[in-house]
């Protein structure tokens, strides 16, 4: 469950211990906490920065490292996808 809006600071730092515990994607950790994408992203890109700035350079880190995955983790979605299309999975 996710702090009100008033508690800014304690949601950021929530949504990037998540994240530094679990190394989860921005997508992960939206549907984790219920809350949007675009929510979390702009809360660990934007707004922890000014909050904690030694936890925004862990979690950009982490981020850096999921967006140079992210092309991985799409073809093998896309190559599940077939091979249960095909019946092999």
């Amino acid at each position: 469950m996710m702090p009100e809006d008033g508690c800014l600071r304690e949601r950021c730092e929530l949504l990037a211990d998540y994240m530094v515990e679990t190394g989860d994607t921005v997508r992960g950790a939206a549907h984790k906490f219920g809350i949007s994408k675009s929510t979390v992203h702009k809360d660990i890109t934007e707004k922890l920065e000014k909050v904690n700035p030694a936890m925004f350079r862990h979690v950009k880190s982490i981020l850096d490292k999921n967006k140079s995955e992210r092309h991985l983790r799409g073809g093998e979605a896309t190559k599940q996808k077939y091979k249960k299309m095909r019946g092999e999975a």
